[in-house]
């Protein structure tokens, strides 16, 4: 697969974009809230061309383990604060994954609902990139996807820990399987296929 190569069946999993993780006050200056306008734009033209769209959510029990380290406890399933922010306007048709870890495909039907629906390729994109969205790509990856990590519709809440954290996987070793391609060129080369 070439840069260029065209996209055949992808399908654009966000990550995490929900209510619990932009809080009450929300700083509009914050890197995780530039992307919020972007992602539903980007979505609303994904889905004009048949693109379908996964939310994985977390979603934790109170005492989760995972809250047993530094992370503060959220989206907890039944609060409201697990659910998809309503500015990126879900639709019927969206998939809501609910998700009790970092990756997507981490004990969920993920990979059976890709397959389903017949996906040779996922976008991953939402927050934080260095955690949730970099875990999702990978076992995409590991579950024999063609995997984009959307450079512009991901973020973490340092700008460099996102470029940091994208960078080495430009060109890898397991490029083009495996590659970081802004929106507009996912797009594109998704009309293509």
């Amino acid at each position: 697969m070439s840069p260029d190569h065209p996209i055949k069946k992808p399908a654009v999993i966000i990550i995490d974009m929900l209510v619990d993780n932009y809080g009450g006050e929300r700083n509009p200056n914050s890197e995780i809230e530039k992307i919020v306008i972007p992602v539903r734009n980007f979505l609303r033209e994904c889905r004009s061309v048949a693109i379908p769209v996964i939310f994985a959510c977390d979603s934790f029990l109170p005492d989760d383990f995972i809250f047993r380290g530094r992370m503060k406890p959220h989206a907890i399933r039944g609060t409201g604060g697990e659910g998809v922010l309503p500015d990126l306007e879900p639709q019927p048709g969206d998939i809501i994954l609910p998700k009790r870890r970092f990756s997507a495909f981490f004990k969920t039907d993920l990979d059976q609902t890709l397959r389903t629906m017949g996906v040779d390729t996922v976008a991953v994109g939402g927050i934080n990139t260095h955690f949730c969205v970099l875990a999702s790509a990978f076992d995409a990856v590991c579950h024999d996807f063609n995997t984009v990590i959307l450079e512009d519709m991901s973020a973490a809440f340092k700008r460099e820990i996102h470029q940091n954290c994208i960078e080495p996987y430009r060109f890898s070793a397991i490029y083009p399987i495996f590659r970081v391609l802004k929106s507009e060129e996912f797009l594109r080369l998704a009309r293509q296929g």
